[in-house]
């Protein structure tokens, strides 16, 4: 599913043809993938773009340009854009799992104030050969600037997008019935990045 809404976007900068400008970077002291990579990570992303859905941007922080399945980068899925463009720029927002995510074994738990703002971390390069995802349980991200969401915007300042971002990233497969992921398997994951969509051709789906 996520692969098709890559190659459907429009609003990518030429996905796989050139890289998104921009600029940032996702670091930590000690990632924890397991039997991948135990220690120091920086991303080094070189490509930024961003895919607009009604009123849900999923941005891609990324080194290289080439498909997520094959890359190392950052996915930042935000819901209700124009709330938080209207209310809660230069705010601390809280980040979590997806709204109704939840591992096998783990229940659901109720939110009246669900999270608008979800991270995912892949190593679809470094740890191809095991299960790369990580996904930010808790922490926080502020926007100081944050994209329209229209692919049509000519207003320059309205398709910046500036964040920063401090969570903890785990397997949530590895959460107790408690829903508490062990120390030793959770990984404290910093973050920035500053880019202005660029609206591209779409990626051509068929040779």
């Amino acid at each position: 599913m996520r692969r098709a809404r890559w190659v459907l976007a429009v609003g990518l900068a030429t996905l796989g043809c050139s890289t998104g400008e921009g600029t940032g970077w996702v670091k930590s002291e000690r990632l924890y993938v397991a039997e991948c990579w135990n220690g120091p990570f920086d991303l080094e992303p070189t490509f930024f773009g961003a895919n607009p859905f009604r009123q849900q941007l999923d941005i891609r922080v990324q080194r290289g340009d080439n498909l997520e399945e094959v890359s190392d980068g950052l996915s930042v899925l935000v819901t209700d854009v124009a709330q938080i463009r209207e209310e809660h720029l230069g705010e601390e927002l809280r980040v979590t799992l997806p709204r109704g995510v939840s591992p096998p074994g783990v229940p659901v738990r109720p939110d009246a104030d669900p999270a608008k703002v979800s991270l995912s971390l892949y190593l679809n390069d470094t740890c191809h050969q095991q299960n790369s995802s990580l996904y930010a349980l808790d922490g926080t991200i502020t926007f100081r600037a944050l994209f329209s969401g229209d692919p049509n915007e000519k207003d320059g300042g309205e398709r910046l997008t500036e964040a920063r971002f401090g969570a903890f990233f785990a397997d949530p497969r590895d959460q107790g019935a408690d829903g508490v992921v062990p120390e030793a398997k959770r990984s404290w994951v910093e973050g920035g990045f500053r880019f202005f969509f660029q609206r591209g051709q779409p990626a051509q789906p068929f040779p």
